[in-house]
């Protein structure tokens, strides 16, 4: 039965930060289930500790950990799985809080749509981009060793840790309207200023490192031998990597591009220095909350939060499918 614990605890503490009405039906719930599986009538103990809830929310704890207690016997798992519970309901409670919130006429703001589609077009193609990069880039780093290659590694990783509005202005003094490369290239006719290849770029910046990383961990875990194996059989280097390399990372390369899509979509600072218009989602919602307030911005953000959630969760499901295949 101790399998259940974890999972348990953390659906046990998000109802109880929806009331204690919403906690006690889900208290109930679920000790009657365990009672069925389990034939162990102790869990009543905590269905009677769950009504404490009632004078005050927060003693609705003292059932959660009668339920531990009986759940698991580990001590050290009983303080994880707390630890561990906590931490995952202060992420996952301010997203379900936020998604009552949505209103179905956020759909026909034609505004936070198109919108949507500037960050959805944009974030494909910057992870599309990404790609062409991170396969080589991270095929050498996994396998060569050179002079300077942690300072290579530190410079691939740098997006990550520059604040995002510092990375802004770093990207609008090169592909600005007087940027080193953003003059010349204006001049042939390519824009980036306020203009799709800025937003792009941005978003190439500040995600493209997952997706490098997530390459270079694959191909180490690859022994070199299958390659040479192939080369011995008369393939190339290049084939080797396509027919021997490239399907034993095809779950890596899902996983980076799926956390490199959703950083790329996620963007504000970078973007909203380099292009404010045509606006993506973030500088949309901060539009709307600037300009009107909180609440003209929630029911805009519940559906972006809902919509990205969405696709983000999809694709997750087919990275993780695609690793097991």
């Amino acid at each position: 039965m101790k399998n259940y614990a974890f999972p348990l605890l953390i659906i046990l503490l998000t109802a109880m930060f929806f009331g204690s009405i919403p906690f006690l039906a889900v208290l109930f719930l679920s000790t009657f289930l365990l009672i069925l599986k389990s034939r162990d009538w102790r869990y009543i103990i905590a269905i009677a500790l769950g009504f404490l809830c009632i004078i005050n929310p927060i003693l609705g704890l003292v059932s959660i950990l009668a339920l531990i207690l009986f759940l698991e016997q580990d001590n050290f798992y009983r303080a994880a799985y707390l630890a561990g519970s906590f931490f995952i309901v202060f992420i996952l409670f301010p997203i379900l809080n936020l998604l009552l919130y949505f209103s179905p006429s956020s759909i026909y703001d034609s505004s936070l749509i198109n919108s949507i589609m500037v960050s959805f077009v944009a974030s494909t193609a910057s992870t599309l981009i990404a790609l062409v990069f991170a396969l080589p880039l991270g095929y050498v780093l996994a396998r060569k060793k050179f002079p300077g290659k942690s300072v290579v590694e530190s410079i691939i990783d740098l997006p990550i840790v520059i604040p995002h509005t510092v990375a802004g202005i770093i990207l609008l003094l090169v592909f600005g309207l007087s940027g080193i490369w953003g003059a010349p290239l204006e001049e042939l006719g390519v824009r980036f200023y306020y203009a799709m290849p800025g937003i792009i770029v941005a978003m190439l910046f500040v995600s493209a490192p997952f997706l490098i990383n997530q390459v270079k961990e694959g191909v180490k875990k690859i022994d070199e031998r299958y390659e040479f194996i192939a080369m011995n059989l008369g393939a190339s280097r290049a084939r080797a990597f396509m027919d021997v390399i490239i399907p034993q990372i095809k779950g890596n390369i899902m996983t980076g591009a799926v956390n490199t899509w959703a950083r790329a979509i996620s963007e504000f600072g970078a973007v909203m220095m380099i292009a404010f218009y045509p606006m993506v989602a973030p500088t949309y919602i901060y539009f709307l909350y600037t300009n009107y307030g909180l609440s003209r911005a929630l029911p805009a953000t519940a559906f972006l939060l809902l919509l990205t959630l969405g696709v983000f969760l999809g694709m997750r499901f087919a990275s993780e499918r695609m690793k097991n295949a």
